[in-house]
């Protein structure tokens, strides 16, 4: 399976993890609460990926500017 990870509010691709490398564990899931792990983690069988979202710099950098951006569903598109 491999781990791809995007941005959740630009949907830029940012990397991605080939789990022969690593595991859940060890890319710190397991620690998530069953919520978390749905928000952040969808898995799609058919083709053995999981998108992890997570939050690129330059978004990073936006919301850390204006604030008020988290309370609009999709800040940045």
């Amino acid at each position: 399976m491999q781990f791809i990870y995007v941005c959740r509010h630009c949907r830029s691709y940012l990397g991605r993890v080939d789990h022969g490398r690593v595991d859940e564990t060890r890319l710190g899931f397991t620690s998530l609460t069953a919520e978390e792990q749905a928000d952040i983690i969808t898995y799609n069988s058919d083709e053995d990926v999981a998108y992890v979202k997570t939050i690129c710099d330059y978004c990073q950098e936006a919301i850390e500017a204006h604030p008020e951006l988290v309370l609009l569903e999709n800040p940045l598109q």
